[in-house]
Parts: C-alpha cells; structure tokens; sequence
C-alpha cells in the first residue's frame, strides 16, 4: 500500500473573499526523507492504537523506503505502508504481468518462497537476509535464462508498449506493455518438476563473486560493486535490491540450493517403498536442517570444530617442542 502524498498538494480549494483572511505555517525539517519518517510514525501509532484489527504494527523507518508494515486480522492481508513510493507500485504491477504470462511462474516463486521460509532464508524481521522480492526477481530472472525462454525480458515488454503504457516516475523509464495479448506465449513445455530442480542447480552454481542479476536484459552482467548478491532494481538501475544481503546468508543460500538439488536428483533416481515412513522427494526440501542426509561431496568435509581442534593441537605441540631447541628461539609450524 502506499499514501500518495504529492496528491494532496495539487487539490485546489476555492477561498471565499471575506474581511479575514487565514494564514497557513508549516513546520520545516531538514529533508524529504525525515518528513516522510516523522509522518509514517504518526500513522504507525495510529494503526498500532486505533486501527480496527490492524495487529503486529511495526515501524521500519531507517530502510532505504521508510514503511509500516501491519498485519490485519479480518483479512488475513500483511500490509507494507509506504508514501510517495509510486515506483513500487509499477514494481508490483509489473511482477503480476510476469505472473501471468504462464502458470509455472507463481507455481515455483511460491515453491521457493516457502523453501526459503522453511530454511529460514527469509524473514519478516529486517537484517541481512534475502528478501522475498529478491527471490522473486531471481526466479523470473532464471526463467528468462531457459531454452527457450519461459519469460520475456523488461526490455522486450517495453518495445512492446504503446503511448498509454508510457510511464517516467522521477525520471526512471517505468514503462512496459500491460496488455497481455501483445506478448507472445513461450515454447517451452519443460515440467514444474525440471525447473524447481533446475533452479537450484543454477543458483547453486552461479558466480555470484563476479556477476550479478538483470532481469531488463536477461544476462548476466559484471557487478557494479562488491555487494555478495547484487541484483539489479528493474527501473531505478542504479540501486541493487539486495544490498542487505551479508555473505554468510548468501552462502547459507549457495549451501542449501546444492543441497536440495542433490536430493531431487536422488528423487529422480527412484522412490522408496509404501512402507518406508520416511519422506521423499519434494517433500525433503521443507524439512529442517540436519534431517536428511547430506551430498556424498559434504560427507567428506571434516566439522569446522574439528579443524580448529586440530589446528590448536599442532600448534601445542609445535611449541612444545621449539621451546626445547637452542638459543631461545621458538619456530612455531601449523598443519591444517
């Protein structure tokens, strides 16, 4: 959701002429930004204490887009409030256009969305972890990458569109062909199966040190910075929409898309017996860590503890013996 405050600013109100007039002061602040924090606490609280059914009020201010983000009970409906953010708006749009130009596009973000969620990729809490928009644009992303290709790109879709479809919001081209009947239905008949299997072998193995995500071309492009995940915003193209992203959480993501396309590649290898209890398949991707079995190539790594072990134990050691040597001098030798 988002209040169009510059809206307001354009109403004209007709004053009667009259013996008095009224004058208007307005309080000041040093920025655009700081007005829209100061207003999105003010309404914060006004959801938090008066919104009927408005539960889990939570007031993000310091994100790039400042927002209030609420949960409401009637509905069931999780609700990021904004201001003046239009360009989320087009965003939004433009994801539902992706989502349906083929069935298998909801299918699999929601597959991995939820896989995500189980391995707690994503939160609803702000930190460094991968956002659901950023899983989002990956899969259309990957989906452009097919042969052939499942999904336009954002480049294709503006070729496609006329003077109605033209949209510049601060100055970013925003525009992209809305009418479905214009794009043209993808060739490819590859199962849902194959490509949430697919998905994870590339993005288990994409270069993330070196590349980064364009869904406005659909390629791989050198990274702009040394962000881990660098994804490209869709129109302001400047910004990278997974900057939060630490290194650690983007390896815990690299570790789990190996694993879970290890374990549909065993799936494909056969099922086990009716009788077996234990699940197979799909449904091992949403169990948690440690509660299936690990790729043969991870069985062989020693824990991380007891590398340190023994690296602390050739340390002792190695300085129980240079202490015994001439001189007073001790050599110290460390094995890994």
């Amino acid at each position: 959701m988002f209040l169009d405050l510059d809206e307001i600013g354009k109403l004209d109100v007709h004053k009667n002429a009259g013996n008095f007039s009224t004058e208007f002061q307005m309080k000041t602040v040093p920025s655009e930004r700081i007005a829209t924090q100061k207003i999105l606490s003010v309404i914060g609280e006004c959801l938090d204490n008066f919104g009927p059914g408005c539960v889990g009020v939570q007031k993000i201010l310091n994100a790039r887009c400042p927002l209030v983000r609420f949960s409401h009970q009637a509905s069931g409906f999780q609700c990021d409030l904004t201001t003046n953010n239009s360009i989320a708006l087009k965003s939004s749009e433009l994801l539902y256009i992706y989502g349906s130009l083929d069935t298998r596009v909801r299918a699999l973000v929601f597959s991995v969305r939820c896989w995500a969620r189980a391995h707690s990729l994503t939160s609803s809490i702000p930190g460094s972890w991968i956002t659901n928009f950023s899983l989002t644009v990956m899969v259309i992303f990957f989906l452009q990458r097919r042969s052939p290709p499942i999904l336009p790109t954002l480049d294709s879709l503006k070729s496609l569109a006329d003077a109605q479809d033209r949209c510049i919001l601060d100055g970013h081209n925003c525009t992209f062909v809305r009418d479905l009947y214009k794009i043209k239905p993808s060739g490819n008949t590859e199962t849902l199966e194959l490509l949430l299997k697919e998905f994870f072998e590339y993005f288990g193995n994409f270069a993330f040190n070196k590349n980064s995500i364009n869904i406005r071309q659909g390629r791989e492009q050198n990274k702009p910075d040394s962000s881990p995940l660098y994804i490209q915003n869709p129109f302001e193209t400047s910004l990278n929409i997974s900057k939060n992203v630490s290194q650690s959480q983007l390896q815990k993501f690299v570790d789990l898309a190996r694993d879970s396309a290890w374990i549909l590649e065993q799936e494909d290898k056969g099922q086990p017996s009716l009788s077996s209890k234990k699940p197979w398949g799909l449904a091992t991707l949403l169990l948690p860590p440690g509660a299936v079995n690990t790729p043969l190539s991870k069985k062989k790594k020693k824990p991380v503890s007891e590398k340190v072990k023994g690296l602390l134990a050739s340390i002792k050691s190695s300085t129980a013996d240079s202490s015994k040597g001439t001189h007073g001098k001790n050599t110290i030798s460390t094995q890994a």
